[in-house]
């Protein structure tokens, strides 16, 4: 019999359960949002790319070409809670040509297992779900080698689902990332020092439906801030690209000399957190955003015990949310780790002055008003009128034309490149190439010879650049450039 039919895959979206139990407005404003960011992200891979919504699930179709990153995609998206991956039959109107091609495609599956049939059909048919399930069931069991059918605790489910005359049969399921669609629920500013805490609060907004901002304080670092704007820009691509968002960077230098100036040292630490969120508290007024987002965690550090927190409040009028308050800190390096920024955080630079000596763990509402009043706000003022503005999508441009580091496009003979990409392979080149992943740059640049030009690469530059900064900073290495390639160049 001629079983030919048109094939696609498919990616059945289920949605998160806490969509599904809101008014009928709300739910349908939540699905038309998570409908139209699927439409933004994935028409950047290709027009063929269809996007069908229904009242409880979404459906991507796709080319073959572009299944793994689809699939990557959409295991990233907000607002997902299960995702189903299916082969997609269409012209399906028989029992007999069901079967065939069910049989055809998941018989390897069976093999040796016990299995079960499980049916959804909508539309009109001349059949019910219980009958295609015995139908499709009893074939495979007549058909292919098998350990037998078992309808309670079978090793294997064949999933399909009609719809009127489309087959389509489940090949794999996955756990989506769950929460609500980007920008369901307004803007978030989010204080961002690259490190553990920071990248995963950024990433808890999001996950929530907040469309998330950033705010680096640059305390004198210039690696420290091309690092912040690495892993904005990886927190952004991988869970965020279907909205448009913006990383601040505000001068600090001159904030952190006046905090030596004016404040008694126990309380620099609660001064700087102060400072930063009424920083914070303006700029989101300007981009007229309603809250702003920390890593703090209670107790972790001597300003953030539940006293010095208030302290630290009292200084805005804005909301601020902090999602990690109570995780300790080896549940944060755990999201850090699932989610992919721990690389990142291990190897941020750090460039904060303010180490106060015998740091206040309780502070005083009398005390820190004292001190608050020796600060000379103008030096704020100045800080934030210099912040600069740009959308995180634009920052592999901002980092390579902004570059302090020289940019080598041709290599030659004396050049040795440090292929710092994590994954293992390495690039080659006519020149001599050897791997060093960057979370293990600090440690082992130390034991090459001195007396060679090394040129660090990756994909789009940015690494390159943050880490070449470090070690001119850190171990006046100037014999360290950044390697570009002309045919990378965009």
């Amino acid at each position: 019999m001629n079983t030919k039919t048109q094939t696609t895959q498919k990616f059945i979206l289920k949605l998160f359960p806490e969509i599904m139990v809101k008014g009928s407005s709300a739910k349908r404003q939540m699905v038309g949002q998570l409908y139209n960011n699927l439409l933004t992200m994935l028409g950047r891979f290709s027009k063929e790319i269809h996007v069908r919504k229904f009242s409880d699930k979404i459906e991507v179709v796709t080319p073959t070409e572009f299944v793994t990153e689809v699939r990557e995609l959409l295991l990233n998206t907000p607002g997902i809670e299960q995702l189903l991956e299916a082969l997609q039959f269409d012209k399906m109107n028989t029992l007999d040509e069901i079967k065939y091609k069910v049989g055809e495609v998941m018989h390897h599956e069976i093999e040796g297992k016990t299995f079960v049939v499980r049916a959804k059909r909508s539309g009109t048919h001349d059949f019910r779900s219980t009958e295609l399930e015995r139908t499709v069931g009893g074939y495979m069991l007549a058909t292919y080698p098998s350990g037998g059918v078992d309808l309670h605790n079978p090793e294997v489910t064949i999933r399909i689902e009609l719809i009127n005359n489309q087959l389509n049969i489940i090949t794999n399921k996955y756990a989506g990332l769950s929460g609500f669609p980007l920008g369901t629920q307004g803007d978030i500013l989010s204080l961002m020092s690259g490190g553990f805490d920071s990248t995963v609060a950024s990433y808890l907004s999001m996950k929530r439906g907040i469309k998330t901002h950033f705010i680096f304080f640059n305390l004198g670092g210039v690696a420290h801030e091309i690092g912040v704007k690495q892993v904005a820009l990886y927190l952004w691509h991988k869970f965020g690209s279907s909205h448009r968002v913006t990383f601040v960077s505000v001068p600090f230098d001159d904030v952190l000399t006046e905090i030596f100036r004016s404040t008694h040292n126990t309380y620099m630490g609660v001064t700087l957190k102060r400072l930063m969120l009424l920083a914070g508290e303006k700029v989101a007024n300007e981009m007229e955003i309603d809250a702003l987002l920390t890593g703090e965690s209670v107790a972790q550090v001597s300003s953030q015990t539940l006293r010095n927190l208030a302290l630290i409040d009292q200084a805005v009028n804005k909301l601020v949310l902090r999602p990690l308050a109570t995780m300790n800190k080896p549940e944060i390096i755990k999201i850090a780790n699932t989610i992919g920024t721990r690389r990142f955080a291990e190897s941020m630079p750090e460039y904060c002055g303010v180490i106060s000596k015998n740091p206040i763990t309780h502070g005083s509402y009398k005390r820190m008003e004292r001190e608050a009043k020796q600060f000379d706000y103008s030096v704020l003022d100045k800080a934030v009128e210099n912040a600069q503005h740009i959308y995180v999508d634009e920052i592999v441009d901002d980092v390579t034309n902004n570059a302090t580091i020289e940019v080598v496009n041709e290599l030659t003979d004396e050049h040795v490149v440090i292929d710092i990409r994590p994954e293992d392979e390495c690039i080659n080149t006519s020149s001599k190439s050897i791997k060093i992943p960057f979370h293990r740059l600090k440690t082992e640049f130390k034991k090459l010879p001195k007396d060679k030009t090394y040129l660090l690469y990756c994909d789009k530059g940015i690494m390159s650049q943050l880490h070449a900064q470090y070690l001119h900073d850190a171990e006046d290495a100037k014999n360290v450039k950044v390697y570009r390639p002309l045919q990378t160049k965009k």
